[in-house]
């Protein structure tokens, strides 16, 4: 098996509230961030120089898509390759909010590749916390956290974004219901703005090993 830092699963909101316009910026806003120096540097300093990162959206409890598969990160040329088939593939999932099915979703990507993670993470972005098909938040976030595979999320507040944002306290929600596991944490985005930034900062606390706070808001 292919040895790695951190095993991370993208997980990415395109449920009814996610139109498309909402949903390819969702996916520069990651592949901004995963090409950003500051990014490549947290992998490069690494106890191995490589991440194994895969990108899924999801919707319904039957749409989950792996829009790109798992891919070792170790330079700017593995993440630019990364960053263009992410831009370049087709939406395919849509549906309502099904949580549960994503979480498990990212924990079957997780246990049935042929890498070695010193760490496991699904990273789960949402405008929602409401889970509307599938099996449970809460039975699925057991499931995951009972097989060592950290949970944090990006609540996206949508404010001034093209779709409707869920209103109400979402990171709250989000740090209640669904992140979970050593040095979880909640990272927010309100606007077009700082949703690139707040991926980036994501991504470089996951990758380094660092723990923040257990709400980090970017604003």
């Amino acid at each position: 098996a292919a040895e790695v830092d951190v095993e991370l699963v993208l997980l990415a909101d395109v449920t009814g509230s996610i139109d498309v316009e909402e949903a390819r910026f969702q996916r520069q806003g990651y592949a901004e961030a995963l090409t950003d120096p500051r990014v490549l540097d947290a992998i490069r300093n690494t106890l191995t120089g490589a991440v194994a990162i895969t990108y899924v959206e999801w919707a319904a409890a039957n749409a989950q898509d792996v829009v790109v598969p798992w891919t070792i990160i170790t330079g700017p040329d593995s993440a630019t390759a990364f960053a263009e088939v992410l831009l370049a593939a087709p939406r395919r999932a849509y549906g309502r909010n099904a949580i549960g099915a994503a979480l498990l979703k990212g924990k079957e990507l997780i246990e049935s590749n042929d890498i070695q993670g010193l760490t496991r993470v699904i990273d789960f972005s949402g405008d929602s916390a409401n889970n509307f098909n599938g099996p449970s938040v809460a039975l699925a976030r057991e499931a995951v956290l009972a097989a060592g595979i950290t949970i944090n999320g990006l609540a996206i507040l949508c404010r001034g974004c093209s779709g409707s944002s869920s209103g109400g306290d979402l990171a709250r929600r989000f740090e209640r219901e669904i992140i979970g596991g050593p040095g979880a944490f909640v990272v927010t985005a309100e606007t077009r703005d700082t949703f690139a930034e707040a991926v980036r900062r994501k991504l470089i606390l996951e990758i380094s090993g660092e723990i923040p706070n257990p709400v980090v808001a970017e604003r």
